[in-house]
């Protein structure tokens, strides 16, 4: 029995489906084929603590000096920055709209 890998856009897609709430923890491995929960409550705390680099992290490899991956060109860098910001606003942007609802509440 090997470890599994999932990739950043799973790992970001259960994050985003963990804060919205909609689903429970159980009903989002299913989905996404998590087979731990621990898994899904370790993506969610390196999001709560802006570790958002150790999403792109492969099995075993610990990031030290840099916090991140190395890429091979400035470009990537970017493009994979941008599209974790882009992710991250997504969300940010959901959770402000169900907490407007909860006030009206």
């Amino acid at each position: 029995m090997g470890k599994n890998v999932y990739t950043s856009e799973i790992k970001w897609q259960v994050v985003r489906e963990k804060l919205e709430s909609k689903l429970t923890t159980r009903e989002i491995m299913e989905k996404y084929d998590v087979k731990n929960k621990s898994q899904v409550e370790t993506w969610v705390r390196w999001y709560k603590k802006g570790e958002i680099y150790r999403f792109d992290q492969p099995i075993g490899k610990q990031y030290t000096f840099g916090h991140g991956p190395e890429f091979s060109s400035e470009d990537e860098r970017k493009d994979n920055q941008i599209t974790h910001l882009k992710m991250e606003n997504e969300i940010l942007k959901k959770y402000l709209a169900m907490k407007k609802e909860w006030i009206k509440d």
